[in-house]
């Protein structure tokens, strides 16, 4: 079973769909025992860093996303689901994040002719040193294939080494982290098509 945690997530059911669409079976819950049974675990995000923080922890979900992350069972976190993974951000400089990740999570600055948000399709490439764990969910997809995005932030991490994908706009950025059992996108794979498809297929296969 797949946990598909509801916390006010603009994109909920766009995820539910697609991932029952690749034979997932999906439980959208706002439990923290849903999540400790749980097989895999989603966290889907459009919205605010600060106000997604609030409401995780209002919900009482926090220590239960974080005991099923180190239980190494595999956890996906789309867009701002992969924020969250991070420290803090400049876009809440009130409230941390998870911290499963060391770093920040940046605003993109609209210069040299890029617009805010970063929305639509674009590359992604995985890095010249390939982060092994990456390649699960990665499997079957080219080398410079094209993802659906829509954000205003990127996560920077500190530490390289988790950057399994990037994308470029206006810099390069990571477009996946992941660590063991851990993944993070900034894209969006409910609206990424057959190759978004593919991702989830992979996560459901892990």
């Amino acid at each position: 079973m797949v946990a598909l945690i509801d916390y006010g997530s603009g994109n909920l059911r766009s995820v539910q769909k697609a991932c029952e669409r690749v034979g997932m079976r999906v439980k959208v819950t706002q439990s923290g025992e849903d999540i400790k049974s749980a097989d895999r675990l989603i966290l889907p995000g459009v919205g605010s860093f600060d106000d997604s923080m609030v409401t995780l922890e209002k919900l009482k979900l926090l220590s239960s996303i974080r005991s099923f992350i180190k239980s190494a069972r595999p956890y996906l976190g789309i867009c701002l689901g992969m924020q969250i993974l991070f420290e803090r951000s400049e876009e809440g400089r009130q409230v941390k994040g998870l911290g499963v990740f060391e770093g920040v999570v940046k605003k993109f600055m609209p210069a040299g002719g890029i617009k805010v948000p970063h929305m639509g399709w674009n590359r992604v490439a995985r890095p010249s040193r390939p982060v092994d764990t990456s390649e699960r969910l990665f499997k079957g997809i080219a080398d410079g294939s094209f993802f659906y995005f829509c954000h205003s932030y990127y996560p920077e991490p500190k530490d390289d080494s988790i950057s399994a994908l990037t994308c470029s706009y206006g810099l390069d950025f990571a477009a996946m982290v992941c660590r063991g059992n851990t993944f993070g996108v900034q894209f969006h794979p409910e609206k990424s098509q057959e190759l978004g498809l593919q991702v989830l297929r992979n996560f459901a296969e892990l």
